[in-house]
């Protein structure tokens, strides 16, 4: 039987050891309810999950879902086959990490179980930008939706299916 004392020794000098990688990013970081963000996020390794429609669509539709919102609003995304940008107005009910990390477990389960497979779909970090008040929503909203004609994957971003804005 494992010494519950060695373990919560270990447990303690793990607190107090500082983050290395994804977690240095992550520390100190505040999350401001009411406060608009750019998210981005890549899959793992960069392999192009959802260049398959089945695993695009499920993921999609995940990040509409009002539950996993709760209250906040998902005002624009693009779902690329290797990456997602959200523009994202956060709401009291959870934190941004905690709504990233929804929406990643949320749509990796459901694009794995679109395909047919296992195993992780996004990487461990992301990257965010809080809007400033000086920033233009429907610029950065343009921007993220703009990213299938910036990869060259279609002529027209009405002819690439994996995109939503509040306001279109």
């Amino acid at each position: 039987m494992a010494n519950p004392h060695a373990t919560l020794h270990r447990m303690s000098n793990a607190r107090r050891m500082p983050h290395t990688g994804h977690q240095s990013l992550r520390k100190g970081h505040v999350s401001q309810p009411w406060r608009i963000y750019h998210v981005t996020s890549a899959t793992a390794k960069r392999m192009p999950v959802f260049s398959d429609p089945r695993a695009a669509q499920a993921a999609c539709r995940s990040f509409e879902n009002p539950w996993l919102l709760r209250d906040a609003r998902m005002l624009a995304f693009v779902l690329m086959p290797d990456h997602a940008h959200w523009l994202i107005e956060l709401g009291q009910a959870r934190t941004l990490q905690a709504l990233v990390d929804a929406l990643k477990t949320f749509s990796a389960r459901n694009a794995n179980r679109a395909l047919g497979r296992r195993g992780p779909v996004w990487a461990r970090a992301f990257h965010d930008r809080a809007l400033r008040d000086e920033d233009d929503i429907h610029d950065v909203a343009g921007y993220i939706i703009a990213n299938p004609l910036r990869a060259s994957l279609v002529q027209r971003i009405g002819d690439y299916p994996y995109w939503n804005a509040a306001w279109l």
